[in-house]
């Protein structure tokens, strides 16, 4: 079904709650009532789900996979767009309502963004929101206006045909008359609905492409804005969770309520068959942090628990990398039989650790719960699956449960899982009062569902007269995301972990990718970028040692793989060219240079650095070259890059999470070194527009900076980063 064919019309007497939806034939708007209660024009319209929300619906019990999206003409002039994804920094909200002001013809100015029931809503992740769902949007506002269109013809006895629609107007030019798209929306409401619409041409857009205000920001800035850390409800209780510290360890005995605390809970974990943390209730956070910081919990630990290590589990790498059976990703000509026969042979190793997501905003949820009723406030990407997760727990009815989203405080994919939402809930049925449930820095770091840690061999065979590249062996061992999330994985593997090294761009005359699960029990889950955090590092980084090899310019031995991609060499070239590349350096300076194609976007990054001191390296500048087809928001677009490089400049340089008999290393920032603000390199974003399919922008601007910055740090030294993080073990008094 396509997202953007897919449009269904209803109405309702009042907001909230919204109707819900009705999933429509293709081009066909099936029902449609008035908006009587506010007189005003209401529009429903539906479309399919991505696959990673699929998957992670189908992982909390889902079967839903259809989302809609609403859109209201109001009484009193306002557009309102009902938006089912959260709002976690990517600018969701702005874009997609851009979307609709485009082709409706209104001022950004009259907009406003509301977010959708949990019901109605989507699983917010793979950069998709606004990708997979701005032609819907646009076909909303299109169909709207022309009703709003049909309905002024109607009031005036003229043809439709010679009216003038803009900035929430219709003009008879004829007669000067002019009605309000809000004077229009009762009787709009009653016509015909559009069987197709025409939507605004590219070159006509006045919305899309320009740098809106976004909706988001004044809340955030002001201090109205309402994330999950803020929300209160009267007569709540405080909660803190505490879990086993090791991993798979369980509760021996219910500790002794101390002094103090109203009580301590013990939690199912989401399996509902281990009991592996209490939570501590108090009258306040701070009592119940203190309370659960001196709690005494005998643990029952696993018998296994010695060989949890992070040596144990880079041992048990090396040893699946050569001894395992591996799934075959992609292959093409006889790479095996071309690298025994090539001039030039290049054997490489790439390793990269466990990462914590470490959001600003601690894991929290406020719940309260009745005989009848559950209400759960909670920073999520996924407020549906809050809503089964809320039915699961309570023991109610799925439409018992009420789920009130919040703005996030950093999501990363961590705010997908259930785990804080299920403790939240245990605790406010067990307790019997409204609970907030808090995190600790130190248990939202050392209990994640980290990004995987990998190893990954590369094999090139060069031609050494030529510089082609004759084969490409990449093997990937990592732990599987959808293993641990029960499915069993199909011919090719798992294709999360092989997202970055399975279709690059380049022009091998063979090559092969293969993956091999690496079982550790250490639990795993969508990180920014997900598999192309991993992979990119590793190909880029082998792509600049053939280079060197093949003693080419790095960026001209790129340019040769890329004859069959106009697009990532055209994007290649945008971020050299701003970056001057080849041009002269201060001494002790060098640049380095990647590109990436992840979630439907190019992106390509130099990085310029120098090493002031032995072991130490400095990212002065970084230029950033991106095509997400077309940059809705280009301030949006350019802030996502920012954001990618920080992030992914901070897990390069010091990020990882290490085990020692099961136990995390990462407790808190002290510990889990991040880029300081006088750290920040100086960005440039260049935007090449190319009108092609849109991409995602929340992720792909991660993957490329941690080669950029190896291959500089090549360049400069001579020496070869070939593991992650660059400086392990750094805490952040450092610096």
């Amino acid at each position: 079904m396509s997202a953007r064919n897919v449009i269904s019309g209803q109405v309702s007497n009042e907001l909230p709650p919204l109707p819900e939806p009705v999933i429509a034939h293709a081009g066909e708007l099936q029902r449609r009532e008035f908006l009587k209660g506010v007189g005003g024009l209401l529009l429903a319209f539906t479309f399919e789900m991505g696959a990673r929300g699929k998957a992670a619906a189908a992982a909390a019990g889902s079967t839903n996979t259809s989302i809609t999206s609403y859109l209201a003409v109001g009484s009193d002039e306002a557009i309102t767009v009902y938006v089912g994804g959260g709002e976690m920094g990517q600018g969701i909200y702005s874009g997609l309502a851009q979307g609709v002001a485009e082709d409706l013809f209104v001022d950004w100015a009259k907009v406003k963004v509301q977010p959708l029931p949990a019901a109605l809503s989507w699983v917010t992740g793979g950069s998709s929101g606004i990708m997979r769902r701005l032609q819907t949007m646009r076909a909303a506002g299109a169909t709207a206006r022309q009703m709003l269109v049909n309905a002024a013809a109607q009031t005036w006895g003229v043809p439709a045909t010679g009216l003038v629609t803009a900035k929430g107007t219709v003009t008879n030019p004829a007669t000067k008359a002019v009605l309000t798209y809000a004077q229009l929306a009762p009787l709009a409401a009653t016509l015909p609905v559009p069987a197709s619409v025409t939507l605004v041409p590219n070159n006509a857009f006045q919305v899309i492409g320009k740098n809106v205000p976004r909706q988001d920001i004044p809340a955030k800035t002001n201090g109205s804005a309402v994330y999950g850390i803020d929300v209160q409800v009267p007569g709540m209780v405080f909660a803190v969770v505490k879990h086993c510290p090791t991993l798979g360890g369980t509760l021996a005995s219910v500790p002794t309520t101390p002094v103090g605390a109203l009580g301590v809970i013990p939690l199912y974990d989401l399996s509902g068959k281990n009991i592996n943390a209490v939570a501590v209730v108090a009258s306040n956070t701070w009592a119940a942090k203190s309370a659960a910081e001196n709690l005494q919990v005998r643990w029952t630990l696993p018998a296994t628990a010695s060989t949890l290590s992070s040596t144990n589990f880079a041992t048990q790498a090396q040893s699946l990398l050569s001894g395992a059976a591996p799934y075959t990703v992609e292959q093409s000509g006889n790479a095996a039989a071309m690298y025994a026969s090539a001039p030039v042979k290049l054997d490489l190793q790439y390793n990269l650790p466990y990462l914590a997501h470490a959001c600003m905003e601690v894991l929290n949820c406020t719940v309260r719960i009745t005989a009848s009723t559950c209400e759960i406030w909670a920073p999520t990407q996924a407020p549906a699956l809050v809503q089964q997760t809320g039915a699961t727990m309570s023991g109610l009815p799925a439409a018992a449960v009420t789920v009130y989203p919040t703005l996030m405080g950093g999501g990363l994919g961590r705010k997908i899982e259930q785990d804080y939402v299920s403790q939240a809930v245990q605790t406010a049925k067990a307790i019997g009062k409204p609970v907030k449930l808090t995190w600790p820095r130190e248990e939202d770091m050392a209990h994640d569902f980290y990004r995987p840690m990998a190893l990954s061999r590369i094999q090139i065979g060069l031609d050494d007269k030529t510089g082609k590249v004759l084969s490409w062996s990449n093997r990937v061992v990592a732990p599987s995301l959808s293993i641990q999330r029960g499915r069993t994985l199909g011919a090719t593997g798992d294709g999360i972990a092989v997202e970055g090294a399975a279709s690059r761009p380049y022009n091998f005359l063979s090559r092969l990718v293969e993956y091999v699960p690496h079982p550790s029990p250490v639990p795993v889950g969508y990180w920014r970028s997900v598999g192309n955090s991993i992979n990119i590092f590793a190909v880029e980084s082998a792509i600049d040692e053939a280079a060197l090899a093949a003693k080419m310019d790095p960026l001209q031995f790129r340019r040769n793989l890329l004859v069959n991609d106009a697009r990532t060499l055209a994007v290649l070239n945008a971020a050299a060219s701003a970056a001057g590349w080849g041009s002269a350096l201060p001494a002790g300076h060098a640049r380095g240079i990647a590109v990436s194609n992840a979630f439907g976007s190019i992106v390509a990054q130099v990085a310029e650095i120098s090493a002031p001191t032995a072991g130490s390296i400095t990212v002065h500048k970084v230029a950033c070259a991106i095509d997400c087809g077309y940059a809705i928001n280009p301030g949006s677009v350019e802030a996502q890059m920012q954001g990618g490089i920080f992030h992914g400049l901070s897990a390069a340089m010091w990020g990882q999470v290490t085990f020692k008999s099961g136990v995390a290393s990462a407790r808190n920032f002290s510990n889990y070194r991040m880029l300081r603000m006088k750290e920040a390199p100086q960005i440039t974003v260049q935007i090449v527009n190319t009108n092609s399919p849109l991409g995602g922008i929340g992720e792909p601007g991660v993957p490329p900076i941690a080669p950029a910055v190896a291959n500089a740090y090549a360049a400069l030294t001579g020496v070869r980063l070939r593991n992650l993080p660059f400086f392990p073990g750094a805490t952040m008094s450092e610096g």
